[in-house]
């Protein structure tokens, strides 16, 4: 079984040996450049078809088995969801960080899905070896309901074998020319359904858009860079192109289903016996449980085809083919649903446990880090181009300064403001309160910040949680003080009731409402309604009807209604 991307004549037409893993076919290329791709799209094209299902390049007769066990895309799967299943996040320069946080939340969790962008980038990489990632501006634009849906910055995953970059001869790193080439279906004049080219070759200063090699759109490239960003799944030294997590074990899987076919043979062939009969014949002989056969001849023999092969052979070369599968990937087999018994293991251990892919998944942050920094500089530099406002700090809708140079203006210019790092979480499960305790026994012999600590614990905003901190704190305060006030206000209301204190009022004092000479005070005036201590101060309360309620709720005198719900009357009042 191969599978091959030809040229145009190259091609044998109706090969039963090549799989084509495209909806519209093979995209039509020139002998220069499947020269250059064609042994990257031959990789695709095969890891592709593995991981879709398609491990077979023939298919046997109705009622035959044909086992197919897809480890392929089910160690894909897994890798991929073990290295970004926990998302990233971005760390800017401490210069920018009222800004730029705020416009990649944006981009990244308004205009787009980042967690299904994330899963996607790293499914085309893993499977073809190469993630290509294109930034465009969508601008706003008003649907045939009438809804307004604003500009937007689109973050667009492209399919690896549609894309055809052309490198500096010198420089690995630096793409001077790109071409996206992919079929589809659209309808013609005369509303037949017909299948055209799409081509689309962008340069630092132009962009063209063909349609079956005619010239529809030429207009200047407004950033003056490739808006696409090429992330290598695993480098390798002195190749543009990157590997695919899964072409190691692609022959292997093959073999286990080939085998784990045979053995089904086997089984099904000696699960319905074969009957062999000597010295006699089988005309009037009847098959089936509770059978009685008599009149046989004296040296007559009759019995069933034994299976004479032992199983256990095959099946341990199928557990050593399984077995090299996942030491070849790095995914313990206990990682894949095995029983185990369930324990509170540290991280520590987890990590030693789970080492290889630990290792892989390093590998793979510092290579999907570096396109994902390309991608930021890409969607700021998109968003500065065509929306030049979000150069200016809005203090409503972003961060906070915590420094005074913080500009409130960014220069576009400077490089600085591209400066985007990714922090990746840890895959592996973390005790939240260990983690705690250690960042308390830090913060307790003064090791560490609490901001530091914020961001230990995953936290992108720092400040601005320190801030709503700050500010919770301080309303729990003036909250607290208002509770008291109130409670000192009822207290002194029935003081002057009662004179008695009660244990929030302390020792009783003199009441208020009688005659009380001093030197404020002549003798012969009150000060009636007026809280002990409280002289000048407004405090909005009336006593009087303060005590009023005091004495309705303590002694009731107004007295309980209730409503019978037979009453005719009440039911005619309600109706």
């Amino acid at each position: 079984m191969s599978f091959a991307f030809f040229p145009p004549n190259q091609r044998a037409a109706g090969s039963d040996l090549t799989i084509s893993i495209s909806p519209l076919g093979l995209v039509e290329l020139s002998d220069e450049e499947f020269e250059v791709h064609g042994p990257r799209l031959n990789r695709y094209a095969t890891n592709f078809a593995f991981f879709l299902g398609h491990h077979w390049a023939y298919r046997r007769e109705a009622g035959e088995p044909q086992i197919t066990l897809n480890y392929v895309a089910t160690f894909a799967r897994y890798i991929n969801n073990f290295c970004f299943s926990r998302g990233v996040k971005f760390a800017v320069a401490k210069r920018y960080e009222h800004v730029v946080p705020a416009l990649l939340k944006r981009v990244w969790e308004v205009d787009n899905q980042k967690q299904s962008l994330l899963n996607t980038i790293g499914e085309q990489g893993g499977v073809s070896g190469d993630s290509f990632v294109k930034v465009a501006y969508e601008p706003s634009w008003v649907d045939s309901a009438g809804g307004q849906h604003p500009g937007r910055v689109r973050i667009l995953p492209l399919n690896s074998a549609h894309v055809f970059p052309e490198y500096h001869p010198h420089d690995r790193d630096r793409l001077i020319r790109l071409k996206l080439k992919y079929k589809f279906w659209t309808t013609a004049a005369d509303g037949a359904r017909q299948v055209m080219t799409y081509a689309e070759i962008l340069t630092d200063d132009v962009i063209e858009e063909y349609i079956n090699d005619e010239l529809i759109d030429q207009r200047p490239n407004p950033l003056g860079v490739i808006p696409v960003a090429h992330i290598r799944n695993i480098a390798v030294s002195g190749s543009p192109w990157g590997l695919s997590d899964v072409s190691d074990i692609i022959s292997i899987n093959r073999e286990l289903n080939e085998k784990l076919t045979d053995i089904s043979d086997i089984v099904n062939y000696h699960a319905a016996p074969t009957t062999i009969i000597q010295g006699a014949k089988a005309t009037n002989l009847e098959r089936g449980p509770r059978k009685l056969w008599g009149g046989l001849p004296e040296k007559a023999k009759v019995y069933n085809l034994e299976n004479g092969v032992d199983l256990a052979g095959p099946l341990n070369y199928i557990q050593v083919l399984k077995t090299a599968m996942h030491e070849i990937m790095g995914v313990p087999e206990s990682a894949l649903g095995q029983m185990q018994p369930i324990s509170n293991t540290s991280g520590v251990a987890l990590a030693i446990q789970y080492q290889p892919l630990m290792n892989r998944n390093s590998i793979k942050q510092m290579n999907y880090g570096i396109g994902l920094k390309q991608i930021n500089e890409l969607v700021l530099r998109t968003l500065f181009c065509f929306e030049p406002e979000t150069l200016l700090y809005d203090p409503r809708t972003e961060g906070i300064k915590t420094e005074d140079d913080q500009p409130d203006l960014i220069d576009p210019n400077d490089p600085e403001v591209y400066q985007v790092d990714c922090v990746w979480p840890m895959p592996l499960p973390v005790d939240n309160l260990v983690k705690l305790n250690e960042i308390q026994a830090k913060l307790a012999i003064g090791l560490e910040s609490k901001r530091n600590a914020l961001i230990e614990l995953g936290e992108e905003f720092p400040d601005e949680r320190l801030e709503e901190m700050f500010s919770e704190q301080r309303r729990d305060v003036v909250e607290q003080g208002a509770l008291d006030l109130i409670k000192a206000t009822i207290s002194s209301a029935i003081l002057q009731m009662t004179g008695i204190a009660t244990e929030e009022g302390g020792n009783p004092v003199p009441s208020s409402g009688g005659d009380q000479a001093g030197p404020g005070n002549p003798a012969g005036t009150a000060q009636t309604g007026v809280l002990p201590g409280a002289t000048g101060i407004d405090l909005g309360v009336d006593t009087k009807s303060l005590i009023n309620q005091f004495v309705t709720m303590a002694y009731g005198t107004k007295l309980p209604q209730s409503r019978n719900s037979e009453d005719a009357s009440n039911q005619e009042t309600r109706s």
